[in-house]
């Protein structure tokens, strides 16, 4: 097993080192890839799962049946129940695996683990049709962030994980030079595990956030519970399946890594949580339920929660191209991603483009005008935009309003000619004056965009690192052809804790980030006290324990 993947682990481990393009798992559906029929037998066999017992998972004799997903799509239940197990017992099944998981060797844990990821691939389109039907996400979205990238991050964590776990040597001859001798000693070191490790997803990316904390405490030979979101379940009980599948070829026990869902009456995630036994704990999801996970005693844990994300407007060279680009960004999924901007700040005289200063009014209009072009196009707006996931969110942007704002665009829906009953909406656009700061400074998920006029650039500098540093972002985009002003943003932002896309105009968005490369969140303000994947999110899951003795 070790040989069949070594090749893998080395140059995903290069890959870590040199922060360029590396991807294990293609991101293309092509069936020059995956093969002619991948995709009509993902949808079959999602299909198939509907209104069905999910019985893939091992874990022994479930205590019930729960599950409570519905598609965005259709607005209908999709009808799976997953097996339900009381938090004491899985405790219990993870304590019983823990003894022999911690003693395997690292590179034979990462080996197993880089198995389960093929196996994973196999199921890619299955966990793309899982992902679009409990998310919202439209189909390339579903499939790349669900699949190819979310293999990749988890390949990232366990690719981390194994060499920090082999960094130091396991054993070593020490020989400390006294003069007419010698003192001799064998020294040895285990990475020690810290214990049972506790994943707690979101309803909106249930792969992509997921796997990082969940392959990362699993290499380091904690075994994990995986807890999702009860209206995202389906994407990640494929993963943990596969991942018990090859557990349980190799002999071990399947329960190294369990499903854990809420019963339809019962939440169970704040049990899990405070449970002694569980010393790792990964979220993602509101500030308000990571704030108290961060407050529990005794546990490690790594947290993503919501940030305020801003784009700084200067200058450019192409203000129509700068436009598209930000409407792709926030049409994207709706706005539904925590990279997803939200607070757009103007200076009131305007953006310098080329030698000539475009008006404030013309440049809102401009974006105005994107954002509608987008949600209008019927061959592309579909594919954008998806569907809402939550009717939270959806009754969020139909209701928004401010006090003393201005509306610039309302809401709209998307038409989606496949799906009638979708739930869609496209963005709306409101202004705020940069006094009203309380009205900006909290996320409003989903399709919301805020501009704000400034009454210049260097406001929107210090608005924009104020909200990062006070209550959290977790990407920012910059607009700007000044060297001077540019390395400013670099400045106040990077104190603030928040990456900078500078100048994006062409196929990549501020929403984006590529696993081996960038950092997902960066741990450095209230967005989130972890990024994926730094060493800092692995070594923190074990420590080093020595041992010596004088040589005979």
């Amino acid at each position: 097993m070790i040989n069949k993947h070594q090749a893998t682990l080395d140059a995903a481990v290069q890959a870590l080192h040199g922060r360029t393009f590396y991807a294990a798992f293609p991101e293309n559906p092509s069936p020059d890839i995956y093969g002619a029929d991948a995709d009509a037998q993902g949808r079959a066999k999602f299909a198939a799962m509907r209104g069905q017992h999910f019985t893939e998972l091992q874990q022994g004799e479930p205590q019930g049946w729960a599950g409570q997903e519905e598609s965005p799509y259709e607005q209908q239940s999709l009808g799976i129940k997953y097996p339900f197990y009381q938090p004491e017992t899985l405790i219990a099944n993870a304590q019983a695996a823990f003894g022999e998981w911690r003693k395997l060797k690292p590179a034979l844990r990462a080996a197993l683990l880089t198995e389960a990821l093929e196996g994973m691939k196999n199921r890619f389109f299955e966990i793309a049709y899982a992902t679009m039907h409990t998310t919202g996400q439209a189909y390339m979205m579903s499939f790349q962030a669900s699949g190819p990238h979310a293999a990749d991050r988890a390949l990232e964590a366990i690719a981390a994980g194994y060499e920090e776990q082999t960094r130091f040597p396991e054993e070593t001859r020490w020989e400390k030079p006294m003069g007419k001798y010698s003192i001799t000693l064998n020294k040895t070191w285990r990475a020690v595990p810290k214990g049972l490790a506790l994943v707690i997803g979101c309803s909106t990316f249930p792969t992509w956030n997921t796997v990082p904390g969940m392959f990362a405490s699993l290499v380091t030979g904690n075994p994990t519970i995986i807890k999702p979101h009860p209206k995202a379940v389906l994407p990640i009980a494929i993963v943990v399946a596969e991942v018990q599948k090859v557990l349980k070829e190799n002999g071990l026990n399947p329960n190294i890594c369990q499903l854990a869902v809420d019963a339809d009456d019962h939440l169970i995630t704040k049990e899990l949580a405070e449970n002694s036994a569980i010393k790792l704990i990964d979220y993602t999801g509101g500030s308000a339920f990571g704030e108290y996970i961060e407050g529990l005693k005794g546990k490690t844990v790594f947290t993503e929660k919501t940030g305020v994300n801003s784009i700084i407007l200067d200058s450019c060279d192409d203000l129509d191209k700068v436009a598209q680009n930000l409407a792709f960004s926030v049409s994207l999924y709706s706005g539904q991603m925590c990279t997803a901007p939200q607070n757009f700040f103007i200076p009131a005289a305007g953006v310098k483009v080329g030698g000539e200063l475009v008006p404030y009014e013309d440049v809102v209009q401009k974006l105005s005008a994107a954002v509608t072009g987008l949600a209008t196009n019927p061959k592309a707006g579909p594919h954008v935009f998806g569907a809402i996931q939550s009717e939270i969110t959806h009754d969020r942007v139909k209701q928004l309003a401010f006090d003393g704002g201005r509306s610039i665009l309302a809401h709209g829906t998307v038409d989606n000619p496949v799906f009638q009953n979708a739930r869609t909406c496209s963005p709306s656009i409101h202004e705020i004056g940069s006094d009203n700061v309380e009205q900006f400074s909290q996320e409003l998920f989903g399709p919301i965009m805020l501009v704000i006029k400034t009454k210049d650039t260097q406001e929107s500098i210090h608005l924009a690192a104020q909200l990062a540093r006070e209550h959290g972002a977790i990407s920012c985009g910059a607009y700007t052809t000044d060297n001077a002003i540019k390395e400013q943003i670099m400045d106040e932002m990077s104190l603030a804790g928040t990456p900078v896309s500078f100048n994006l105009t062409g196929g990549i968005y501020v929403n984006q980030n590529a696993g081996f490369s960038d950092f997902h969140v960066t741990g450095g303000n209230p967005a989130g006290n972890a990024s994926f994947t730094n060493p800092e999110f692995v070594i923190k899951r074990f420590t080093w324990v020595g041992f010596r003795e004088p040589v005979a």
